[in-house]
């Protein structure tokens, strides 16, 4: 597996991956696979692990808890990516949009406040529908990222492209619906 981070050229010294040639591309394709799956990846562990510790402490799984819990999680995962690649965010961002930077911070927030929002049981219904429309509304700009292969981290041309929707679509939904299923569904 190191040989996925650091590549030995054989004259015992450590080379960046991914320098261009044939041999990395597959293994680059992979890591942006993987990369590009990092809330889906925490939100799940965050799931089982949050289903594994309430079946710990209270001798019963809580799965509207452990999904709540999950969700959170992921969130301030994303958020961490308005302040991290602000830049970035900004290039994603349709050309009408005013105030890139303020939009791409005010959005990170929002999501803050929805991580925490989730856990408040006077805010959670309320949260889960705002969280609801904020994740339909910020679609859009996911999916023209991706027809103009933006890649958020650099700011640049060279991101995924427009295969990517065929996950991030999906992925949207998933959260949608994890919301809908975890927070409002299963606290009738």
């Amino acid at each position: 597996m190191i040989d996925f981070v650091l590549e030995s050229a054989g004259d015992g010294a450590a080379h960046a991956p991914f320098a261009g040639d044939s041999k990395h591309s597959c293994r680059r394709r992979y890591f942006e696979k993987f990369y590009t799956m990092k809330p889906l990846i925490v939100l799940l562990a965050v799931f089982f692990l949050s289903l594994g510790a309430t079946w710990l402490l209270t001798g019963d799984v809580n799965y509207a808890l452990s999904g709540t819990i999950a969700m959170s999680a992921m969130l301030l995962l994303t958020a961490s990516g308005h302040f991290m690649f602000a830049k970035g965010m900004e290039s994603m961002l349709p050309s009408f949009i005013p105030f890139k930077k303020m939009m791409v911070f005010f959005t990170g927030i929002i999501e803050i406040a929805a991580a925490i929002g989730l856990l408040i049981v006077k805010l959670e219904y309320l949260t889960a529908w705002l969280l609801i429309i904020f994740f339909i509304m910020v679609l859009p700009a996911n999916i023209s990222a991706a027809l103009r292969g933006i890649d958020y981290q650099k700011g640049t041309a060279g991101g995924p492209g427009s295969n990517y929707l065929w996950f991030r679509i999906p992925l949207q939904l998933l959260f949608i619906g994890w919301v809908y299923f975890f927070v409002i569904w299963l606290n009738k």
